[in-house]
Parts: structure tokens; C-alpha cells; sequence
């Protein structure tokens, strides 16, 4: 019986170590299981997202999607995050860094990085919206694309399939509003955006990568 009990703890510690190294894989985790939205965090229409085949499909009236769960105790100040993420035609979503979780509306705290290929709205995929916008189509509707944000002090680098289209340093003088809420790096937690009822994304393999301040 201690042979076996031995065994059974050896081979039971080989699968949390291999499990560990899969999900923190060179300090990368996810933050999404592929199966449930556990550790996320909707308030109004929130049959907007559903997972689908693996992915999180973001479709139906405008909500966000909350990161709420363990890593990091979802506060990120310094981080690297990437995700694989699909469009279809005439689609817009976003993906917030430096926010909080509210109810519904637009989030009013932290930056949104674009996703829209071709929808009717000018800002591309990779916006840093309404910041340092890109008018170039980088990624085509149908095709799955890698969107990589980095996070470093005031210094913020968006890259589409390794393409940097953002390089961007907040300046130290940036207003910001009486009520502290607003457009600027400080920390928090992200969200993905469900923009309108005639867009369709799918987002798979989120993953962060929490840096040191």
C-alpha cells in the first residue's frame, strides 16, 4: 500500500508540475480555460459572449467582458498580453487594459486597443483608440491574427502579428480628470468588448505575462 500511495503522489505531482509549465509556460498564463467564462465577469447583456468550439464569441448588444478572476488578483500594471483573435465582416471590438469592472456602458477607465478590420468605423485593429490610431487594414476578416499589447511604465507597444503599429509614450503632463477616472496608465484589469449586434469576433488563447513595476 505504500508503494502504491508513494506512486500515486509521484505521478500526482508530475501532472501539477506539467500542468504549471503548460499554463506559466516562460511566465505566460491564460486567463481563459477554453471551456467556461470562470474568472470573467459580465453586467448587462451578457449573452453577448458564450464560448464557442474553444474560443469566446462576442456577439449581440454592447457589454464587456471583465477579467475577474485569480491571476495576479486581476490588477495588472506592468504586463505583456496577447490573444488570438478573428473578425468577421463589418465587425468591432475592443480590448481594454488598466480598467475595473462597471455595469454597463462604455468603460470608463483605462485604454482600448481596436479590433475592426472592416467595419465602418475608420480606427483599424490595433488602435490605440482615439490616441494613436491606425488607418491601415493589418489583418484581413476570416483569418485568425495575434494581438500583443506590452505595458511598461508610461511606455505602450501594440503589435499585430508581430507588426508593431503602435510605439507609444504617455506624456508625464496628461490631464486627467477631476474624478480620477479616465484615458491613462495606472492599473487594473481587461475586458473585451461586445461592440453592437451586427459584429462577430472570436478571441482564443489570452494569455498575460505579468513584469515587474
Amino acid at each position: 500500500m505504500k508503494y502504491f500511495l508513494k506512486n500515486c503522489t509521484g505521478i500526482l505531482l508530475i501532472m501539477f508540475l506539467f500542468n504549471l509549465h503548460v499554463h506559466a509556460q516562460n511566465g505566460w498564463v491564460s486567463l481563459f480555460d477554453g471551456k467556461s467564462l470562470d474568472g470573467w465577469k459580465v453586467g448587462d447583456n451578457a449573452s453577448t459572449f458564450s464560448v464557442d468550439s474553444g474560443r469566446i464569441k462576442v456577439n449581440g448588444k454592447t457589454a464587456h467582458l471583465f477579467y475577474e478572476g485569480p491571476v495576479n488578483n486581476h490588477n495588472f500594471k506592468n504586463f505583456e498580453f496577447k490573444a488570438e483573435v478573428m473578425t468577421r465582416a463589418h465587425s468591432n471590438s475592443g480590448i481594454y487594459f488598466h480598467t475595473q469592472f462597471q455595469q454597463g456602458g462604455w468603460p470608463a477607465k483605462g485604454y482600448e486597443v481596436q479590433v475592426n478590420n472592416s467595419h465602418t468605423d475608420w480606427r483599424r485593429t490595433g488602435s490605440l483608440y482615439g490616441i494613436d490610431d491606425v488607418k491601415e487594414v493589418i489583418a484581413p476578416d476570416d483569418v485568425w491574427f495575434t494581438e500583443y499589447i506590452k505595458v511598461q511604465g508610461k511606455h505602450i507597444t501594440i503589435k499585430i502579428n508581430d507588426k508593431t503599429v503602435v510605439d507609444y509614450t504617455e506624456p508625464d503632463n496628461i490631464e486627467k480628470p477631476a474624478n480620477g477616472i479616465g484615458r491613462f496608465i495606472s492599473n487594473g484589469t481587461f475586458a473585451l468588448q461586445g461592440h453592437d449586434p451586427g459584429s462577430t469576433v472570436y478571441f482564443k488563447n489570452i494569455m498575460v505575462k505579468p513584469l515587474a513595476d
